[in-house]
């Protein structure tokens, strides 16, 4: 394939291609009247559409369509009928966004628009941000108390603070609602004895008291030798409308998870193997465990026409442990050399609060909206661990591992860290005219960083600020189709802020800055949707050195120039297609590293785990008699492993299908093909490409549904 022109410049030939398109639309018609905002949110088993609003990408109740940046949002059962079984299943199926996930950072790390790994691309749970302790993410478990998921591309610090300059995903979950309960029950069973448990009720108690209740049981014997899992998730949220204007939802979410403990596969020689698939060369003992707890009160009041206020108060606990032999390494003789026995655990809490206020008003004569507020959480976070374990051990290629877990060093109390941050922030819609509106945000952080070597009883500390802001203006050329500006920034640490160690903490967060240009469109009476963005980014402030003896400075530079489109279609005769693709060119401007003594300049490189383009498509036709088939693919291309761009990644295509038949009114029947070709291919790899995490072989699930 022709190398793709990537540049915003080059991109120029294209928008104005789209303003002489919607040239004649404006000379032919009169000014448009445009639909009032006040758009209502789709329900779980409701369409969502470029009316809907998209809650990551503002908190101003905008409607995609007229929201300047890009964004994508997926309802509930759209996920679910796509065989997606966790969140980054469901957002890797949208413009741009691929997985890199492995154990060491929880199995959910995500690289978009150039940028890899949760510091880039933040993941929030309605609306709230967790705060990341060495860099994992394990919350939610599962898909099936999602009632939608929200993807904002692009810079967002200007919303939600230090990090997410790839992404942000909000994970909305089922909500409390009035009137009739309703009961939801499935039973599934499949390839690896995979099986599942799960209901969800919810409706009213009496008046003005309504409930959501959520259970998921999975279990799988895993498709890898001792790759056993288990988890269990449980919600439940109470509402109560005490007023027309005043509620209040008290909701609390508990999941336990025990991951398979499969941790990736040698390379033979720097070549994959196809007979070692199935292998898991970790110890006999090897333990992975999460449990994840989130506690939420939310207020909401609308006290006048033109104002209401919203408070969410949050209490989240997290705990995570791993026991386990992480590294393997092919030796001749067709050995396996394992390595980086680690044990660890994590335990972290946060306490938050999140209050806004939203004004409808006049600005200068203009219809006006502005949201501000205010967020403050006490992070605390604790590591026990023997990362000082120097012991190794070989085990046959042929054979799964097994022994047991052994360690040099202690394992025993390492780190007390502690943060408080406090932010300021706000949010303007402004219609300038019936056809243009301006978007504007700014938002003060501050972070104040405390760390404990409980080793050696040393103590550092920093406090470090950021200011971030973002304009978008959006031209609605008709009610179904909108052209829009944006330029955004943003700041990150320069690694995990939980954890940085006194060294690291002397660096300043580094800054981004995007520039976007897009359009939207519904077509044919709604039956299509299409959009397109493109977009440069460019982040300061990398770590980086001038010689090999030089100490590390903030002098790098990286940068990423993309094109993302995305087309919804409803066909006749009962077909749907849901189509995506996404080009992007990110590189290192300015970056060297030492190694082995010796600087080395990475810049022109691509940073790892980037691939440079990706693509989805899903097809779905009604057949009749209450029968639905469905077909999708997801293609990813190659991949770096290491900054010197040696070890590549290969890229592959995955296609996965799904039927289903409603038996009766209240019984449903569902088949799930995952991988349906069989395909082996690696999803993420070890820094130095020599070990690769593979994606799941063919397996199919059975479910049955009954509503009642």
């Amino acid at each position: 394939m022709a190398r793709f022109p990537l540049s915003v410049l080059s991109l120029r030939p294209l928008l104005c291609g789209s303003l002489l398109v919607a040239g004649p639309v404006l000379a032919e018609t009169s000014p448009v009247a445009l639909p009032a905002l006040q758009v209502q949110a789709a329900s779980a088993e409701g369409e969502i559409t470029l009316r809907t609003p998209t809650e990551a990408g503002s908190r101003l109740d905008l409607p995609a369509l007229l929201t300047p940046a890009s964004t994508t949002s997926l309802s509930g059962t759209e996920v679910r009928e796509r065989n997606n079984r966790n969140i980054q299943d469901a957002v890797t199926r949208t413009p741009g966004i691929s997985f890199m996930g492995e154990p060491g950072n929880g199995g959910t790390a995500l690289s978009a628009r150039g940028f890899t790994g949760h510091a880039s691309t933040m993941q929030l749970y309605d609306g709230t941000r967790q705060y990341i302790g060495a860099g994992t993410v394990t919350f939610p478990v599962d898909t099936w108390s999602v009632e939608r998921l929200d993807v904002l591309r692009g810079p967002a610090s200007v919303l939600y603070g230090e990090g997410a300059t790839g992404a942000v995903i909000n994970v909305v979950p089922k909500k409390p609602f009035a009137g009739e309960v309703r009961n939801h029950l499935r039973l599934g069973y499949g390839s690896d004895d995979r099986s599942q448990l799960a209901l969800d009720s919810g409706g009213g108690l009496v008046d003005g008291l309504s409930y959501r209740f959520n259970l998921n049981r999975e279990a799988s014997n895993g498709w890898a030798d001792d790759g056993d899992s288990d988890s269990l998730a449980l919600s439940g949220a109470l509402r109560w409308d005490a007023s027309d204007a005043l509620s209040f939802t008290l909701s609390h979410d508990n999941a336990t998870q025990n991951p398979s403990r499969y941790f990736g596969t040698p390379l033979v020689d720097g070549h994959y193997r196809e007979s070692l698939r199935d292998h898991n060369y970790n110890v006999e003992d090897a333990e992975v465990r999460y449990n994840d707890q989130i506690t939420r009160l939310v207020t909401d009041w609308r006290i006048s026409d033109a104002l209401s206020a919203s408070n969410q108060i949050y209490y989240i606990k997290t705990q995570r442990t791993w026991r386990n032999a992480e590294a393997y390494r092919w030796q001749p003789g067709d050995l396996v050399q394992r390595g980086d026995f680690w044990h660890i655990k994590h335990t972290e809490e946060q306490i938050g609060d999140r209050q806004s206020f939203t004004f409808d008003h006049q600005l200068f004569g203009l219809d006006s909206r502005t949201v501000v507020g205010a967020d403050y959480n006490l992070i605390r976070f604790a590591r026990h661990h023997d990362f000082d374990n120097v012991f190794g051990d070989v085990v046959p290629l042929a054979g799964s591992g097994g022994g047991s877990y052994q360690s040099t060093d202690q394992y025993r109390p390492r780190e007390l860290n502690q943060a408080r941050q406090f932010s300021l922030f706000a949010e303007n819609n402004t219609q300038l005219s019936e056809r243009w509106s301006l978007v504007t945000g700014v938002r003060r952080d501050q972070v104040h960083l405390d760390r404990t070597d409980l080793t050696s009883d040393n103590r550092s500390d920093r406090s470090l600020t950021g200011g971030n802001w973002r304009a978008g203006l959006v031209f609605a050329v008709t009610p179904e189709l909108s052209l829009y500006g944006q330029y955004a920034t943003s700041t990150e640490g320069v690694n995990n802020l939980l954890t940085l160690n006194p060294s690291q903490q002397q660096f300043d967060l580094t800054e981004a800055k995007q520039t976007e240009f897009g359009l939207k469109q519904a077509f044919w009476d709604g039956r299509g949707e299409w959009t397109l963005a493109a977009y440069h980014i460019v982040k300061d402030k990398l770590l980086s050195r001038s010689s090999p003896t030089a100490p590390t400075q903030q002098i790098g530079q990286q940068s990423s120039d993309g094109i993302e489109a995305s087309l919804e279609l409803a066909l006749q005769q009962g077909w749907q297609v849901s189509a995506n693709v996404a080009f992007v060119r990110a590189e290192y401007d300015d970056f060297s590293e030492a190694v082995g003594g010796v600087l080395v300049d990475r810049s022109g490189n691509r940073p790892t785990n980037v691939p440079r383009r990706t693509a989805n498509l899903w097809l779905s036709k009604e057949l009749g008699n209450a029968v639905e088939a469905g077909i999708g693919a997801r293609y990813v291309d190659a991949r770096y492993a290491d900054s010197a761009n040696s070890a590549e990644i290969p890229g592959y295509t995955v296609v996965d299908a799904h039927l289903s038949w409603q038996v009766l009114a209240d019984v449903s029947l569902g088949l799930e093909l995952n991988n349906l070709f069989d395909r082996q291919y690696a999803t993420t790899a070890s820094t130095d490409g020599e070990q690769w995490y593979l994606g799941a072989p063919r397996s199919f699930f059975v479910s049955a549904d009954y509503r009642f």
